[in-house]
């Protein structure tokens, strides 16, 4: 039996920065992750990513929806996926309807583009979690679900899927091998580097790819660490005079 509707985030809202403010600091952060992503890819190919988090409330959507939208804006064909069946919310943020997605990929043998929805961003495709399951972990970790992310390729460049926090659920390690690579965010003073520790093991231990570590929040301007880099990247991207 599936369940329609379900509950959401009432977390902060995800901010699609990317979109809203181009040319701000925290877009820019999303480019270069970006543009890190393909570098990594020179020598493995990289179709399809997770983006998940230790614990809650670190920023794991956020990241996947804006990553998803700076890659839009690159020139790919991107499908970004809500697979988290308990706490769906990118429906919300794009302002789409949550009535079909991935569960109905999943149960009615459909492809993710069949169910995938155009969003307001070009290029981009947004698959919903569709409506939820009484059991997660075992659709996720499913051989259906790996076929629908092979399949894909043909459709998309670019597979991302905002999955939920390692910690708590098994459904991103189940995911994490499915995905050629692995994104995890780590909110600053959130987090403990235990638990941190704990997902990124848990990641390599069934196989999957850990792309790197994305530190959420960490203010360029106080932390000592980033704070040359602030200053060179608001010098360089302060307006020219004429004169």
């Amino acid at each position: 039996m599936v369940r329609r509707g379900g509950p959401t985030h009432a977390s902060a809202p995800v901010r699609l920065i990317a979109e809203t403010a181009p040319k701000s600091h925290a877009a820019e952060a999303y480019r270069t992750l970006r543009t890190n992503i393909q570098f990594a890819a020179l020598d493995r190919p990289i179709r399809s990513i997770a983006v998940t988090s230790s614990i809650s409330e670190e920023g794991k959507t956020t990241t996947a929806g804006n990553f998803a939208v700076v890659a839009a804006q690159a020139g790919l064909r991107v499908c970004l996926i809500d697979v988290d069946l308990r706490r769906p919310a990118l429906h919300e943020v794009f302002g789409l309807g949550n009535e079909r997605g991935l569960t109905t990929a999943l149960v009615e043998g459909l492809s993710l583009a069949k169910v995938a929805q155009a969003t307001r961003i070009p290029n981009l495709s947004l698959v919903t979690s569709g409506p939820l399951p009484p059991v997660h972990g075992e659709l996720v970790a499913s051989r259906r679900m790996h076929e629908l992310l092979e399949a894909a390729a043909a459709d998309f460049d670019l597979t991302l899927c905002d999955t939920p926090p390692i910690g708590a659920v098994s459904d991103a390690v189940a995911l994490s091998a499915q995905c050629d690579g692995v994104i995890l965010v780590v909110r600053v003073g959130a987090a403990p580097s235990g638990a941190v520790r704990r997902a990124a093991e848990q990641v390599e231990a069934v196989g999957g790819r850990l792309l790197g570590v994305l530190l959420n929040r960490a203010d360029m301007r106080r932390d000592g660490h980033y704070a040359d880099y602030y200053r060179y990247y608001h010098e360089y991207t302060r307006p020219q005079r004429r004169g």
